[in-house]
């Protein structure tokens, strides 16, 4: 039957990206429909229960600042919270929080429900229609045909999903979920091409059996938090996590079973995450270290379940149990859930633009694992930028794209889009070329106004962010014209701020004409003074690339017809079809050459 209703945007798959994109859909004031194979499992974490992270943090800001809703559902439902890299520069530091995991899943459908515009709706996708190129409508396992102008999939690592545990392996979305196995067929019906990737989760324990004195401490932090809304509510009670180590027993137990694990035993083809390794990947590949770090996570106020950071793995139980009682914390412990490895279906690269709508099918965007991408955060800010885009379309508004300099969001895509990949992609601060400018503290700064424009961002909190930008720049420029005498000299209070032993708390209690407007507020005119040499060497990189990295290639050009460009060149800027010559220089197997090359062929093209 035909669902009576059609909808502007139709997004499939209601995990981290399907959230996201929801919201940001609705918010823009189209018809959404988010259709998921299990409403009770919606925002579900079905790995570590935390959001956040070097990089990953600075993401969740990101999408906070544009109006998204992972920020404000951490604030409320995290039960440990600390800020990363503290010790290191402003550019690194980052937020993380670890999750009551049911709290966080229920704020959330909670908040979907409530969202106008926003239809919920249970079914499993079979497959999807396209007319001339169009995409027209999902077909469901219930019978159930839904019309779309759009559609979001975001289907996280469900699509042919095979769990592996050992020798044994099922089909599974994730331990407990059936697998999505009609979407992967259709979208290769329709000239997609998928690869494989894989992911894994660690044992949970009971936290009962934990021999917590052979562990150590890991306190809460206060003062940190995502949201720049601060929501009036009373935070969750906060709680320790703990530290321990493997042992040189768990070294040789794994090393003498390797040939039993599903990675290693050849059951498991595809490539797992090169930053989030397995623990037999750990000892085979740093086989000269003697142990490694785990992290004794709970997973909430109301259970006894802790989750293992640090021991992924495919081996069989009987191994995991011998393997968990190796760990000196872990003598005694009870496995909860088991360990075990999950391959699954993504899009090969190549295959969206910076939208993220596909290149064959218009109407169709992609978020998420689908994208190749691993990680809430990851998913989540492109479930944003695809919900943006998907209503936008509809609604016959400009596309919206982040450039790198802007976000790491645009960062991701960015990389996404112009890279091949050949293991889950994961952010951190290093992918960006001007992460000073990308802090984790200044995401209001930098993108609330595009938030603002596209709806996601109410005019108060639009002006709050103004005025909190001008008292800055008020501050600063005061900072730099107002003079004290020290020790004879004359000095200027931003001289003086930037002096190393000096702190804008110091500055406040010396000289009465500081004032106090708030840590936030504070730290912004500290951080801006004291590396302002820095910020503008990074502003002029940034001005004098973007005439060359904003140089549109026209949609169609044949790159094949470019006098003097290298075959391979042409190959893959044909592949990936970049946009501007910035893409294009950024894509493996494009050298600065082949840039002046495209360029002058650009050039004899418009003339």
């Amino acid at each position: 039957m035909d669902f009576p209703q059609e909808f502007d945007v139709i997004v499939v798959g209601g995990g981290h990206a399907g959230c996201e994109a929801a919201f940001a859909a609705a918010r823009r004031g189209a018809s959404t429909l988010l259709l998921t194979m299990n409403l009770d499992t919606i925002a579900k974490m079905s790995c570590n229960p935390a959001i956040g992270g070097i990089g990953k943090g600075h993401m969740v800001r990101e999408i906070d600042a544009l109006g998204g809703e992972m920020g404000k559902v951490i604030d409320r439902t995290g039960i440990q919270f600390r800020m990363l890299n503290a010790t290191k520069g402003p550019a690194v530091w980052a937020p993380r929080a670890q999750a009551d995991k049911v709290a966080y899943q229920t704020e959330m459908k909670h908040r979907l429900e409530k969202e106008p515009n926003l239809h919920i709706l249970q079914g499993t996708i079979e497959a999807f229609e396209v007319k001339n190129g169009q995409f027209e409508a999902v077909l469901t396992q219930e019978g159930i045909r839904y019309r779309g102008k759009t559609v979001i999939l975001s289907s996280g690592t469900f699509m042919r999903g095979l769990l592996h545990i050992g020798e044994t392996n099922f089909p599974g979305g994730r331990a407990g979920d059936k697998p999505s196995t009609g979407l992967s067929p259709c979208l290769e019906r329709h000239g997609i091409k998928l690869g494989r990737l894989k992911t894994g989760t660690p044992p949970r324990v009971n936290k009962r059996t934990i021999d917590f004195r052979q562990a150590e401490e890991q306190p809460p932090e206060e003062g940190v938090h995502f949201s720049y809304d601060r929501e009036e509510f009373t935070r969750l009670p906060q709680i320790s996590c703990w530290i321990t180590y493997t042992s040189a027993e768990t070294k040789a137990l794994i090393q003498a079973n390797l040939h039993k694990s599903a990675i290693y035993s050849g059951k498991v083809q595809s490539i797992g995450p090169r930053y989030c390794p397995s623990i037999e990947d750990k000892i085979v590949r740093f086989a000269d270290k003697e142990r490694h770090q785990i992290f004794l996570e709970p997973e909430g106020l109301n259970t006894e379940e802790v989750y293992v950071n640090g021991i992924s793995s495919s081996l069989p139980f009987d191994v995991q149990i011998e393997m968990i009682h190796s760990i000196p914390a872990l003598q005694n412990a009870q496995i909860m859930r088991p360990a075990y490895a999950i391959e699954y279906d993504y899009v090969l690269s190549g295959q969206i633009g910076p939208t993220l709508q596909a290149k064959n099918i218009e109407g169709l965007y992609l978020a998420g694992q689908i994208n190749g991408t691993t990680g809430y955060e990851e998913a989540a800010a492109q479930g944003l930028i695809a919900g943006i885009n998907a209503a936008g379309k509809v609604l016959e508004k400009p596309p919206f794209v982040l450039g790198r300099h802007e976000a790491y969001i645009g960062v991701m895509i960015d990389d996404l889009i112009t890279k091949p990949l050949d293991e889950p992609y994961r952010m951190f601060t290093s992918r960006a070329e001007h992460r000073l400018l990308l802090r984790q503290d200044n995401a209001d700064l930098r993108l609330r106004g595009y938030g603002y424009e596209l709806g996601l961002i109410d005019e108060a909190r639009h002006l709050k962010t103004e005025a909190k930008r001008t008292l800055i720049e008020s501050e600063t420029e005061r900072f730099r014209h107002v003079f004290k005498q020290i020790r004879g000299k004359g000095a200027s209070l931003a001289q003086l701020l930037c002096r190393p032993e000096n702190t804008y708390a110091s500055m406040m209690a010396e000289f009465s004409e500081i004032e106090d407007h708030g840590t936030d507020i504070n730290f912004q005119i500290e951080l801006g003074l004291k590396y302002a040499g820095y910020i503008d060497r990074q502003n002029q990189d940034i001005a004098k690339f973007s005439q060359v990295e904003l140089l549109r290639i026209p949609v169609g050009f044949d790159f094949q017809k470019i006098v003097g460009l290298r075959n391979e060149a042409k190959e893959k800027l044909s592949h990936f079809t970049p946009q501007t010559v910035g893409q294009a220089s950024r894509i493996s197997g494009v050298s600065p050459a082949d840039i002046q090359v495209l360029m002058i062929g650009l050039k004899h093209a418009h003339s």
